[in-house]
């Protein structure tokens, strides 16, 4: 199965997605849940599109194929901050608070050893939760 990336971007008030494979497939939402189900149907839409006017469609998208979210730093500490304090980010990723702060705040960029640092500590977290019974 085809892994799609579907990049995700916090805007003042929704999400924002887009496909780079697919320019000009695009969709936004007001929750990470309703922009999911948008991105869906815009790239059935924008597939369905192409096929009737014979336009070119990547060979990924000839096959099964599932859309993966990647958010950039920022919007995913954004995201995710109902939910996990500072605090708590600190200590699955070994990250300060003030730094973390800095990241979402979009004031610096974290390094590429700090994003895989967020990315792999909430991977871990979300395999471990899937191990839990109630």
């Amino acid at each position: 199965m085809e892994k799609i990336k579907v990049i995700v971007e916090l805007a003042a008030n929704n999400y924002a997605a887009y496909i780079e494979l697919l320019p000009g497939c695009v969709s936004t939402g007001d929750t990470f849940e309703q922009l999911q189900q948008n991105m869906k149907d815009a790239v059935e839409f924008h597939l369905e599109t192409s096929r009737e006017f014979g336009d070119d469609i990547p060979e990924q998208f000839n096959t099964d194929y599932e859309l993966f979210y990647k958010f950039d730093p920022e919007s995913l500490l954004v995201h995710y901050k109902g939910i996990f304090s500072n605090s708590a980010f600190e200590r699955i990723t070994g990250i300060n608070q003030r730094q973390l702060q800095r990241y979402a705040s979009g004031k610096t960029k974290p390094l590429p050893e700090q994003r895989q640092k967020i990315s792999n500590a909430l991977h871990n977290l979300g395999r471990e939760l899937m191990l839990v019974e109630l």
